[in-house]
């Protein structure tokens, strides 16, 4: 921690702490925004050929899922920076499954709710606002102008109301359920074996001894 004299208003000084925790990880800016790319682009493509083939009714679906895919993600992005690290200490102690990876998404919320919040989340809004307007031209094919007009509207309308509606509701379950929502995740981390590498040293230290 650095120490830094601010003046105040009435010409007294204050202490404040900095925080410099990631904020000289270049490395870090650099891979997310190259990852953004190529899962962007990727998505884009992937969703523009699928919707393309199906019919306006699946298409849509395809389009709430992706909103919900996004929401689901920012919920976990602001649960990760409200959840406390100090109870999954207990939890580790008595092996409860999934808590040494609650603990590292904890200790690396600025990673992960910046690839949850906005890689994944970000990416999922432009994806279905891109999806939805392929849903208005295959709607609209053969269509007057007033017709595409009022579909366009009404599609981005509610394309946009559920997103923005979704993450609200999304932000209030994660901040009031921080702890238990990471806690799920870490367990699903724990499926796949994610943070188990140093239990998997330790083994290895043991059969070389």
């Amino acid at each position: 921690m650095q120490e830094k004299f601010k003046h105040l208003d009435n010409g007294k000084k204050v202490h404040f702490r900095l925080n410099l925790i990631g904020s000289k990880n270049y490395k870090w800016v650099i891979s997310v925004t190259l990852m953004s790319f190529l899962i962007s682009a990727s998505f884009s493509i992937l969703s523009s050929n699928l919707l393309e083939r199906l019919h306006s009714s699946l298409a849509f679906l395809v389009v709430l899922i992706i909103i919900l895919f996004g929401i689901i993600f920012d919920i976990i992005g602001i649960a990760v920076t409200s959840a406390e690290e100090a109870p999954f200490h207990a939890m580790a102690s008595r092996k409860y499954y999934g808590a040494k990876q609650a603990i590292l998404l904890i200790r690396n919320a600025n990673k992960v709710s910046s690839i949850c919040n906005d890689v994944i989340g970000d990416i999922s809004g432009v994806i279905s606002g891109t999806a939805s307007a392929l849903i208005v031209l295959n709607i609209t094919v053969g269509e007057g102008a007033l017709i595409t007009s009022a579909i366009s509207v009404l599609v981005t309308g509610l394309v946009a109301a559920l997103t923005i509606g979704g993450k609200a509701i999304g932000k209030t379950i994660a901040i009031e359920n921080s702890n238990y929502i990471i806690y799920r995740v870490g367990m699903v981390l724990a499926i796949f074996r994610f943070g188990n590498s140093e239990k998997k040293n330790k083994t290895k230290g043991r059969i070389n001894k």
